[in-house]
């Protein structure tokens, strides 16, 4: 068993007294969580979705801990050298701590994490700067969202969104099919709240797992 590099001073940058404790707390946790559970994973989120990252904290919370954000923080309790690192070899995964990516701790192996996450995506709506996974058009004549007539007096929020539509007998129409978005181009703000109001969820939520440390050693997948 690596042995635990207990007792370290962990020098945080002086800020306010709030930020400064909430630093220290976040690293007392994550040591509390080095020395409870067996495995610590590096993850990485997709379109990421808080609703979806508290179902999985609510369904991994009797085997595992979740922490995302503040990644030099993290980083800072794990230790980033082989003299700083709080348990021995740990700082492999502080260099990991990187844009969207957390830390799970958890006392399941392995491949049940791996299957866990391979089986869990979520299909969402797409936000601006997004890339557009699919052509969305539109047909010529009423508009329908879903199956269901869009409601009139939604005509004014679609033309405003760019749409060239008209209240043809109080319904609204279109008098040429409408390309949304093409598959590939990057959606700006119109296109995705369009895409909403149409019902195509074209983002997908999901956990990419990086690497995870055991007794010592960092293994990357």
């Amino acid at each position: 068993m690596p042995k635990s590099k207990r007792n370290k001073i962990v020098a945080l940058t002086q800020t306010n007294k709030q930020g400064h404790e909430g630093k220290e707390k976040l690293i007392e946790q994550i040591h509390e969580c080095a020395d409870n559970y067996e495995y610590i994973w590096v993850f990485s989120v997709q379109d990421m979705r808080n609703t979806f990252l508290k179902d999985i904290r609510n369904e991994l919370k009797a085997s595992s801990r979740l922490f995302l954000g503040r990644n030099r923080v993290m980083a800072k309790a794990l230790g980033t050298t082989p003299e700083e690192e709080y348990k021995e070899g740990v700082a492999g995964l502080a260099k990991e701590l990187h844009n969207d990516v957390g830390l799970l701790f958890t006392n399941k192996t392995p491949d049940q994490i791996k299957a866990y996450f391979e089986g869990y995506t979520q299909a969402d709506y797409a936000r601006s700067g997004n890339i557009a996974t699919q052509s969305v058009q539109l047909p010529e004549g009423p508009v329908k969202r879903g199956a269901d007539p869009m409601p009139h007096n939604m005509e004014p929020l679609l033309r405003q969104l760019g749409m060239p539509t008209s209240l043809v007998n109080g319904i609204v129409t279109l008098h040429a099919p409408y390309m949304i978005c093409r598959e590939g181009e990057t959606l700006s703000t119109n296109q995705a709240h369009l895409l909403k109001l149409f019902y195509h969820q074209l983002a997908e939520f999901r956990v990419e797992l990086i690497c995870y440390y055991h007794q010592g050693q960092v293994e990357k997948l």
